[in-house]
Formats: structure tokens, sequence, C-alpha cells
């Protein structure tokens, strides 16, 4: 007999947190997320997406009243699909199907209730930078927010009949390995070009670097059909708010005299100082955090955005760039291996730059789908 329970009270909210932390605790790559980040998913003075929407999280216990299985269920009516979809996410599980099935009816149950016709997850409430997709392969450490669970989430959830969505790709390069010769050939043939030059972004000129990100994200995203056209102020809000982590040698920006045409955005992967946290951030593991910060080497960076305004696409403006920054930070930081956020597999153009940048796929994680209606056509996410 299995009892589901809505979080309410403190101590739930605790269980909530604590769960999973029992769950992975002999897991040797399991990182465990800052309690901060995922309260803040569930606080609706810091969560926006609670004005277009509702979540709910609840707990599992067995008849001897220990939990068995967590998770958040909600309705975003900005999340438009072909059908009303709801999404479900921060799922942890022991690994029992019938338990599993168990929580996926509850969730089922209670968006039909809603007038929901299919759920996706495990996905966030709130934007897909975050605690989005199910890892399905490459079970190393995650990166600061990226979901992580055991390789038997996938049969919990493939057998009660979740569908992949969509695949979410992680492409991985080493700091030092060889770098394709097209990228020297181009490194060459623009260093003669006196109008272009390259800049690592820099702290104490945010405001201008903000303009010159918006600029070209505006115009390069624009043609993968991927991606909201961004405001200034937005992107300047951003970089204020990085501006702690910021590593001012592995960001870059290309210019064609003055006009910013390419640009590089890298930040060191946080999980690699937020592991020695234990998911607090108070006054003293921020202190820990800035001790550790200063002492112990980062060897992971993370890439965020990469983007070349159009008129200079296939042009090798791209090669230009990385041999300029990868030559620079090999000299100047600890980084040994960067790794790009997620692209969706609907997405081929941006895995085409991603490949072209001499990567590898080295993690994978999945959107799942399972439709309410068991004789509708599934179909996946459409490519872009």
């Amino acid at each position: 007999m299995i009892i589901a329970e809505e979080v309410h009270h403190e101590n739930q909210k605790k269980e909530f947190l604590e769960f999973p932390v029992r769950l992975y605790q002999h897991d040797k790559n399991y990182i465990r997320p800052l309690d901060k980040d995922i309260e803040a998913t569930f606080d609706p003075q810091k969560n926006k997406f609670f004005k277009n929407g509702e979540c709910k999280r609840f707990l599992f216990r067995n008849k001897n009243n220990e939990t068995v299985g967590k998770i958040a269920v909600f309705v975003n009516q900005l999340y438009t699909q072909n059908q009303p979809t709801g999404g479900i996410g921060f799922f942890d599980c022991i690994n029992d199907q019938e338990t599993a099935n168990f929580i996926f009816d509850y969730c089922e149950k209670w968006l039909q209730e809603r007038g929901i016709e299919a759920m996706d997850g495990p996905i966030n409430f709130g934007e897909r930078d975050k605690f989005w997709g199910l890892l399905i392969d490459g079970f190393i450490e995650p990166l600061y927010g990226m979901n992580y669970n055991f390789p038997y989430y996938k049969e919990l959830i493939e057998n009660y009949g979740f569908q992949i969505y969509f695949e979410q790709l992680c492409f991985t390069r080493p700091v030092f390995g060889e770098v394709s010769r097209v990228f020297t050939v181009m490194h060459k043939k623009h260093s003669l070009n006196p109008a272009i030059s390259a800049i690592p972004m820099k702290k104490n000129n945010l405001a201008k670097f903000a303009k010159d990100f918006t600029a070209i994200y505006n115009q390069a995203w624009a043609s993968h059909g991927e991606g909201k056209q961004i405001e200034e102020a937005k992107t300047l809000k951003m970089f204020m708010t990085m501006k702690p982590i910021i590593n001012e040698h592995i960001s870059w920006f290309v210019y064609e005299n003055e006009k910013p045409i390419a640009m590089w955005i890298n930040i060191p992967d946080l999980n690699q100082w937020f592991k020695y946290m234990n998911g607090k951030f108070g006054f003293i593991e921020k202190l820990k955090f800035l001790w550790i910060k200063r002492f112990k080497k980062n060897e992971k960076m993370v890439g965020l955005v990469f983007g070349v305004v159009p008129e200079w696409q296939k042009k090798g403006i791209d090669g230009y760039m990385i041999w300029e920054g990868t030559q620079h930070l090999r000299k100047h930081t600890d980084f040994t291996i960067t790794e790009l956020q997620w692209i969706g597999d609907f997405n081929p153009k941006m895995i085409k730059i991603a490949e072209n940048l001499d990567t590898e796929v080295t993690r994978k994680l999945a959107t799942y789908r399972y439709l309410f209606d068991r004789n509708k056509t599934f179909e996946r996410h459409p490519a872009l």
C-alpha cells in the first residue's frame, strides 16, 4: 500500500530534499543540487511560471511510513503543444515498477482533472536550462542544474508507457585535444585581416558585452528557429548575476572593426565547487565556496552559447574564435575539458555546429511524453 502526501509543511519540504540524498548515498557520481535552487522552483514569489500555471509536489510512503518516491506535477498554460500537455519533474523512486506506476497514475489523474491530455517529463516547472530531462546515457557527474538519476529510471518510465519525445545531446571536447586543421587555417586567414579582432569578456565592462551579446544572439539564433529575441537590459541583468563566477579567460567576442560578429560564452561548471556544499548555501557555505573557488582547481567548463551573425557564417570566423580563445585559456586556466549544454535532437543545425567544433557526444538525456489516450498516434518533437 502506498500513500500520496502533498508537500506543505517544513518537515515535508525537508524530506523532499533529503530522500534522493539517501537514495544516492552510495553513488559516487551523484552531486546534490542546492536546496535553494529546488525550493525556488516551488516558490510563487520567485518562480514567474506560477503566473500562468499550477504546480504541486508529493511524497509517496509505504505501509511502514517510509518514503519510496517523490514527484512534482504541474500545468503551464504557456507550454503549448499539439494537445493540452502537463509536466512532471523532480521524480525519484526506489527500483520498483509498482511504486513508479502508482506515482505516474497519480500524476495522470491530477492532470486529467485539469483538462490535460498528456504529460511530459521529467521536465522543470521553469526554463529548459535547469532540471530538464532524464539521463539515459553517460552516467557521470552532472553539470550544475542538470538532472541525474539511476539507469533503472529509464525502465520505470518506459515500462509505464512513456516514449521519447526528444533526446538531449551533450557534446564534449578536451581543451588540450587536437584542434581541427580547418580552425587553424581559418585563424591564420582572419588574423591577416586588420579589421578582425577577438576579445575576452571582462567583468569591468559588462554593459558593453551585454549589448554585443544581445546583438549577436538576436541575429544568429533567429535563423535556427530556436530561442526568442532578448532585450539588452535582460542580458545585462543576467551578466551581473553571473559576475561572481565569470572567468575572464573563457568567454570570447569577435569584432569586425567595432561591430560584434561572433561570441563563445563559457562558465566554470559550478558543480565542481557545489559538490562540497551538501546542498546548502548559507553564510558558512558561501565562505567555504569562496575558499574552494580560490584554492581548488576546477577543470571543467560549460559552453552556454555559441553564435555567429548570418553574414559571417560559413566563413571560418568560428574557427578563428575557437583557436584564438583556446590558445589563451590553455595558458591562463586549469580547464582540461569543456562540455556544451544539451542540444535537442530536433535541432540539426545546432548539432552540426557542435560537431564542427570537434566534439563527441558524451551524455544523453531524454524528454519523455505519455499520451493519456493510448489510441492516439505518438509523434516526436518536430525538427526545426
